[in-house]
Formats: C-alpha cells, structure tokens, sequence
C-alpha cells in the first residue's frame, strides 16, 4: 500500500509539472490552432536561467529559498521575452501560411534554441545546488519531500489563477473572442496581434516556472532536457483534448501517474524490463492509443470554428 501511495504522489508531482507546460502548447493551439514545438526548449531556458541567478548567488549569504525566489524572478522574464519573440519572428510571418509552415519552423526554432543554450551553458549537466530545505513528511507510510509539496501547490495554484484569468477578465474575454474568430474579434476593437503575443507570453511564464520545478524536483538541469518534456507535455495536452484548458490539466495529471504508476508496476511484472528507464514508453503509448480511440481528447477538443 505504501508503494502504491509513493507512486500516486511521485505521479501527482511529474503531472502537475506537465500540466503547466501541456497549458502552454493548448493555449496557442486554442487561439491559432498551431502547436508550438519550441515550447519545451522555454522550459529548458527557465531552468537554466533560474539555476544560473541561483549559482552567482551562492556565497552571498542569503537565505536558499530567496535565492531560489531571485533565480525564479529572474527566469520568467526571460522566457517571457523568449515567447514573445518566437511569435514576434516565427510565428506572425507565417500566420495566414499553409499550416505545414509554421509546424517546421516551430521545430526549426526547437533546435534553434537547443543550439544556443548547447553555446551558452555547454553540454554537460548543471546541479541544483542543495539551497532548499530538506523537509520530509509521512503520507500513509509514505514520503514526500517540501519541494514536492511546492511544486504541487504552486502549480495548483497557478492552474486556478489561469482559468480565473481567462475565465473572468477582461483580457480573457479577449483571448476568447479571438480563439473564437479573430477577424470579428478585430472589428469589435480587439487588437488580436497583441492577444495572441499575451498568450505565447503568458504560455512562457508558465513554461519558466516549470522548468524551475524540473532542476529544484530532480536536483540538475541540461540544454537538451526541454524537448523530450515537451513532447510528454504535447501527449498530455492531446488525451486531455488539444485546446481545453480544463483538458490540459486533467492530462497533466493523469500522464503523470500513468508514467509513474506503469514505471513501478509494469516494472515489477517484468523483472525490471520495463521500469523507470523506459517510462517515455508509457507516455507515448497513451498517445497512440488516445490518437486512435479518441483524437478530440478525454474532455474533447475546446477550438471554435473559424469563418
């Protein structure tokens, strides 16, 4: 009982961090219908920023959770920017092109942005420096750690803040107007280049606090270690239903256990042949299956249809 407890919280931790990204990608999809491929490599730039800040402050003698904070602070921006430019430069451009156009640019930027961080930060692993309180408690002969406590409050509390942003705000109003037809949307005064740049950069915020959460959860961080998280977060999105923010959180979460509970058990059954070093292969499995038995998604797709 205790290892299937550890695992539903281990599951509840994987899936809150998919959750924020898989929301980056539905955002996007929802208000253009493309699906930006680049959005993990901002993920990988938050955390390699948030560590960066984190390491020139090492000595400085403050306390480890505001240097945590000041390396956060300082990696959102910067992904906010990084998001604003991926539509700004590659996306805008290319808005009214076949949509096989900005699927491969989006990829082209993908390797683009790996290359750079490859240039900035090198090629090999960066640590989290052990800044944190280390903090355990026991659920039901369980543990979890206070960072996962964080990662999974912080994320809740960001998911609810985002639904109520959209949900009942005047620039959500917006952004619903023009998922739902941007040409109308215009004539009513809204001004859809801006809205369309808020929601890449609203997306990118997210992204950075996720990644944040990856280096601080599994203690390191990597120029590459953006792109196969973003792809878990894209399945995450599409078994959810591609667009649905509701959709996205629910396959954020349900990713994450079916990844951490599979790992475990599946890994049992099999004498470890298949356990924690092929978990990708559950993520992508669901995706198979999910593509072929429910394309629109668990919760179903959320996109208006255009005129």
């Amino acid at each position: 009982m205790d290892i299937f407890i550890q695992q539903i919280i281990n599951g509840l931790v994987l899936g809150s961090i998919y959750a924020l990204v898989a929301l980056g990608y539905t955002m996007v999809y929802g208000i253009m219908g493309l699906i930006n491929f680049a959005h993990g490599e901002v993920v990988m730039i938050g955390a390699m920023v948030a560590l960066t800040v984190i390491n020139l402050l090492l000595g400085s003698g403050l306390p480890g959770v505001v240097m945590a904070l000041i390396g956060l602070a300082a990696a959102v921006p910067v992904c906010m920017a990084t998001g604003f430019a991926i539509e700004r430069i590659a996306y805008r451009p290319l808005r009214n092109a076949p949509k096989l156009a900005p699927l491969i640019t989006a990829i082209g930027v993908s390797i683009v942005l790996q290359n750079v961080a490859m240039l900035v930060w090198g090629r090999n692993y960066h640590a989290f420096p052990p800044i944190l309180p280390s903090v355990d408690f026991e659920v039901f002969e369980a543990t979890i750690t206070g960072v996962q406590v964080a990662i999974i409050a912080i994320a809740a509390l960001m998911m609810i803040g985002l639904t109520l942003l959209v949900q009942r705000t005047r620039l959500g109003r917006a952004m619903r107007a023009t998922a739902e037809n941007p040409s109308i949307a215009q004539l009513m005064g809204v001004d859809t280049n801006r809205i369309i740049s808020l929601t890449f950069v609203i997306g990118s915020s997210l992204a950075a606090v996720a990644g944040f959460m990856v280096s601080a959860n599994y203690s390191i961080a990597h120029y590459y270690m953006g792109f196969i998280l973003g792809l878990k977060a894209f399945t995450a999105a599409v078994l959810g239903g591609i667009g649905n923010l509701a959709g996205a959180m629910l396959g954020g979460i349900l990713l994450g256990l079916i990844e951490s509970l599979g790992a475990g058990y599946i890994g049992d059954l099999t004498g470890g042949f298949l356990g924690s070093h092929y978990q990708d292969v559950f993520a992508f499995f669901v995706l198979i299956l999910v593509l072929v038995f429910r394309p629109s998604g668990l919760v179903g797709e959320k996109v208006a249809e255009r005129a």
